[in-house]
């Protein structure tokens, strides 16, 4: 039986684009759109960030200079946010009738900048009873500590939780902690595969 129903965030909940903050980076540093993540991959800057290393303003500092930015920090955060789209996947409906029954996680990969703005943005967020966030965590999926940290949160057995994650390699990580995992794909995939677990949100 289910009783904790854990959600990935970026392409589960929220879609999102890199190349739409790289567009509006490009308007504030030298380099094209197409270089400036070449840029900031040949660094583990991002990794550092999302694991809580590094504080935000401290990423943004480092970024500027690899990148020659010219941008304050709050419009940094406006630009750097970009990314994501405002229509969600999944209905807050569907959210809101799960919360009622079940404990519903959120188990991100995600920073401070970000998180930020995604609670800010996205009232739907407010359903969740608990977030366990990289950057938080200091940990990243797919290692397995993230992914005990939410079994934890979650107060169940590992196979009392359902998650799904658009990313394969962690869904297979939460699968070696005991989790009933699968790969999202769509909205209605997920409702059936939910459905079939006997969880309801009508």
């Amino acid at each position: 039986m289910i009783k904790t129903v854990i959600f990935d965030l970026g392409k589960v909940i929220i879609p999102f684009d890199f190349k739409r903050g790289y567009q509006a980076l490009e308007k504030f540093c030298q380099y094209p759109a197409a270089e400036i993540p070449k840029r900031i991959g040949s660094t583990d800057l991002v990794k550092r960030f999302e694991t809580g290393l590094v504080e935000p303003e401290d990423f943004v500092a480092q970024l500027s200079a690899i990148l020659d930015l010219h941008i304050g920090y709050d419009q940094f955060c406006q630009v750097w946010s970009s990314i994501f789209l405002p229509d969600p996947l999944i209905p807050e409906t569907m959210l809101e009738g799960i919360s009622r029954r079940y404990r519903l996680l959120l188990l991100s990969n995600t920073n401070a900048i970000h998180f930020q703005m995604i609670e800010q943005n996205y009232p739907l967020f407010r359903h969740f009873h608990d977030r366990i966030l990289s950057y938080r965590v200091r940990a990243m999926k797919p290692s397995p500590v993230i992914y005990r940290e939410a079994i934890a949160r979650a107060a169940c057995l590992p196979e009392e939780c359902f998650y799904t994650d658009d990313i394969l390699d962690f869904v297979a990580g939460a699968k070696r902690e005991g989790i009933d995992a699968v790969q999202f794909e769509s909205c209605t995939q997920i409702q059936q595969e939910l459905a079939s677990r006997g969880v309801q949100w009508e």
